[in-house]
C-alpha cells in the first residue's frame, strides 16, 4: 500500500491521466505538482511556495529556450532555412522513410553540433508540412525521427549536450562514492543509443509506414518563402555565428551565452539589422515560452518531490526485491528511473536525484562499473522520450502541429514511448548482466 500511495506514483498517474484525457500539459503538471505535495503531508501552501522557489532548478534551460529560439529565428529570417527546406523539397519529394532518416539526422546535428537543441523545429518543420502531406506521411514517423535525434546523441556521445549530460552521469557517480569518468560512460552508452537506433526503425520501417492523408493549410507557413540562390553576405554572418556559438558552448558549458554570442555575431555580421532584434525575441519568446515555461514548472514539481522524501521511500520500499537476483534488481531501478523521469520530464535532473541511492544499491547488488553506468544511464533517460513534459516531446509537437493535425499525447508520446523506453529498458537490463 506505500508503494501505491507513494507522491512520485500517485502524481504521475494524476499526469498520465489528465494528459491522456487532452487536458493542457501546463495545467496537468500544476496539477501533479499538487498532488505530489498533498500525498507527501505537505500544506498546499507550502506545496505551491515550494513549486514557485522550484523554477530556479530549470531556469538556466528556460532561459536558453528564449534565447536559442531567438536565435534560431533570426537564422531563419536570413534565408538559409528555406534554402535547407528546398534542398528537401527537390530531393526527398516521394521518399518518406529516407526523409525521416534526415530528420533523425537534422536533430542529431542540433544536439552536438550546432547546439540551438529543439528551437530548430518550429522553424524549420512547419514549412515541410506540405510536403509531408504529399508525401502522406505519418507524422508519428516524423515525431519518432525528431525525438531519436533530440535524444540518441547526447546519451552516446560526449559531445555538445552529449558532454554535458555524461558529465552529469560521472559526476552524479563520483559524488556518490563509485569513481567514474566521461570516457568510462562513453564506452558503454553506445548499447543504449544502439537499442534507440533499432526502435527507430522499428517505427519508421514498420509501424507507421502506411500513407496517412492531411489537410493541407497555410496555417503553419509563417515564415518567408522566397529562397535565395547562393550565399550572400547576410548566409556567410549566420554561418560563422553558428560555428562560434558551438565555439562557446563548448569552451563555458553554456547554452544562453552561446546563443547570446551568435545573436552578437549576426548583428556585427549584419545578417539582420539592430532594430530588428525586437520582433526576432518577440518571436522567440512566442516560439519556445510554453516550453520554458513547463520546463520551469517541471522544476518546481522535482523540488516538491525531493521536500516529500519521495524518492527515496519509493527506492526503500522495493529494496527487499533488489538482493532477489540481478536481473529483478535492474528491472526495478530502471522502472523507478522511468517513473521519475515521467514526471520531471528531463533526464539532466533525474540523474543526480536518483545516483545518490543507485550507486550504492548497485554495489550492494555487485554490479561492475559498467554496469552500473548503463543502468544510471538508462534509468535518467527513460521516460525523457516519452514525458508529455519533456522537451524531446514538446519540441516535436509544436512543429508538427503547426496546422492543428498533431496531437501531443497520442501522436508524439505515446509512439515515443513504444519506440524508445521499451528498447532502452530492455538495453539497460539484459546489458547490465554481461558488463
Amino acid at each position: 500500500m506505500d508503494l501505491i500511495l507513494n507522491p512520485i506514483i500517485l502524481s504521475v498517474l494524476v499526469l498520465c491521466v489528465l494528459c491522456l484525457v487532452k487536458v493542457n500539459v501546463l495545467l496537468a503538471l500544476i496539477f501533479a505538482a499538487i498532488t505530489a505535495g498533498i500525498s507527501g503531508h505537505l500544506e498546499i501552501g507550502q506545496t505551491m511556495t515550494l513549486l514557485a522557489d522550484g523554477f530556479s532548478a530549470n531556469a538556466t534551460t528556460a532561459l536558453s529556450y528564449i534565447l536559442l529560439g531567438t536565435f534560431a529565428v533570426a537564422i531563419a529570417d536570413t534565408g538559409l532555412m528555406q534554402m535547407l527546406v528546398a534542398w528537401l523539397s527537390k530531393h526527398l519529394g516521394s521518399r518518406r522513410m529516407v526523409f525521416c532518416l534526415v530528420l533523425a539526422f537534422i536533430a542529431c546535428l542540433s544536439q552536438n553540433v550546432v547546439p540551438v537543441h529543439i528551437a530548430f523545429i518550429p522553424l524549420l518543420i512547419p514549412p515541410l508540412l506540405t510536403l509531408m502531406n504529399k508525401m502522406q506521411l505519418d507524422r508519428r514517423a516524423a515525431a519518432c525521427a525528431l525525438s531519436f535525434g533530440l535524444e540518441a546523441p547526447y546519451i552516446t556521445l560526449p559531445i555538445g549536450f552529449g558532454l554535458i549530460f555524461q558529465g552529469i552521469v560521472a559526476d552524479s557517480m563520483t559524488r556518490s562514492g563509485m569513481t567514474t569518468t566521461v570516457s568510462d560512460v562513453a564506452s558503454v552508452n553506445w548499447i543504449l543509443g544502439l537499442s534507440m537506433f533499432i526502435g527507430l526503425l522499428v517505427m519508421i520501417f514498420g509501424f507507421y509506414r502506411k500513407p496517412r492523408k492531411y489537410k493541407d493549410s497555410e496555417a503553419a507557413l509563417e515564415v518567408k518563402t522566397e529562397v535565395v540562390a547562393k550565399l550572400e553576405q547576410k548566409h556567410w554572418a549566420a554561418l560563422i555565428a553558428i560555428v562560434l556559438a558551438v565555439a562557446v558552448q563548448l569552451i563555458w558549458q553554456s547554452l544562453p551565452l552561446a546563443a547570446l554570442f551568435g545573436l552578437i555575431v549576426m548583428i556585427l555580421g549584419r545578417a539582420f539589422s539592430f532594430s530588428e532584434l525586437d520582433q526576432h525575441i518577440a518571436h522567440g519568446i512566442s516560439m519556445m515560452g510554453f516550453i520554458a515555461f513547463v520546463m520551469l514548472i517541471a522544476g518546481g514539481y522535482a523540488a516538491i518531490l525531493k521536500e516529500t522524501g519521495a524518492v527515496g521511500q519509493l527506492i526503500e520500499s522495493v529494496v527487499p526485491y533488489l538482493h532477489t537476483n540481478k536481473v529483478m534488481a535492474a528491472t526495478i531501478i530502471v522502472l523507478i528511473g522511468l517513473i521519475v523521469t515521467m514526471g520531471i520530464g528531463t533526464s539532466f535532473g533525474t540523474v543526480p536525484i536518483l545516483a545518490v541511492i543507485y550507486v550504492p544499491l548497485c554495489e550492494a547488488v555487485g554490479f561492475s562499473l559498467p554496469a552500473t553506468i548503463l543502468l544510471m544511464s538508462a534509468a535518467g533517460a527513460l521516460g525523457d522520450a516519452g514525458s508529455p513534459a519533456s522537451d524531446t516531446t514538446l519540441g516535436p509537437t509544436s512543429g508538427l502541429n503547426a496546422d492543428g493535425q498533431h496531437d501531443h499525447i497520442w501522436d508524439t508520446c505515446v509512439p515515443t514511448f513504444i519506440a524508445y523506453n521499451i528498447p532502452l529498458m530492455l538495453a539497460g537490463i539484459i546489458g547490465a548482466q554481461f558488463l
